[in-house]
C-alpha cells in the first residue's frame, strides 16, 4: 500500500491510523534516510496507541519502553547498531515476543535475527513533488 504524505501532519497522521490499529506482538520495521520523518511517524503512532509522554528517537539507547498506552511501546533505533549480537546483550526477544508493539528505525541492519512476520513501512523523499513530501509504502517483510 502506497500513502501519499504532503506534510509532517500527513506524516503523524498515518502513523497515528497505525498505532490504533497495532496489536500485542506485531513488529513494524520503519526504514528511510535521516530527515525523512521516522520520528514523526513514531510520534503518532504512539498517540494511536494513546501514549502521552513525549516520544523521541532512542539513537543513543538503541529501545525506549512506554508502557502507559493501550499496550505498551517498544521503540528501537538501531541505527548505531555495529554487530547484531549487540541485540542479544538488550534481550531484543523479551520485545520481539512481549506483550506490546514493536517499532524498530533502520530495521534492515538486524534483519536476521527479524521473526518471519513483520509489517514495514517505508519513507521517501521526493522533492520534484515537494520539499514537504514522503512517499510511505506499508508492506509485509522487509
Amino acid at each position: 500500500m502506497k500513502i501519499e504524505s504532503f506534510s509532517a501532519k500527513d506524516t503523524y497522521q498515518t502513523g497515528f491510523d497505525m498505532g490504533k490499529k497495532a496489536g500485542k506482538g506485531e513488529i513494524y520495521c520503519i526504514l528511510g534516510d535521516l530527515g525523512v520523518g521516522k520520528t514523526v511517524f513514531t510520534q503518532g503512532f504512539a498517540d494511536g496507541l494513546e501514549i502521552e509522554e513525549p516520544i523521541n528517537s532512542p539513537t543513543f539507547t538503541i529501545i525506549q519502553v512506554y508502557e502507559e498506552g493501550r499496550i505498551p511501546l517498544y521503540h528501537f533505533d538501531v541505527y548505531r547498531i555495529s554487530d547484531v549480537e549487540e541485540m542479544d546483550e538488550i534481550g531484543y526477544e523479551e520485545y520481539f515476543y512481549g506483550e506490546g508493539v514493536c517499532l524498530i528505525e533502520w530495521a534492515n541492519l538486524i534483519e536476521e535475527i527479524l521473526p518471519e512476520k513483520v509489517t514495514c513501512i517505508t519513507i521517501e523523499k521526493d522533492l520534484d513533488k515537494g520539499f514537504d513530501y514522503r512517499s510511505i509504502i506499508v508492506e509485509e517483510g522487509i
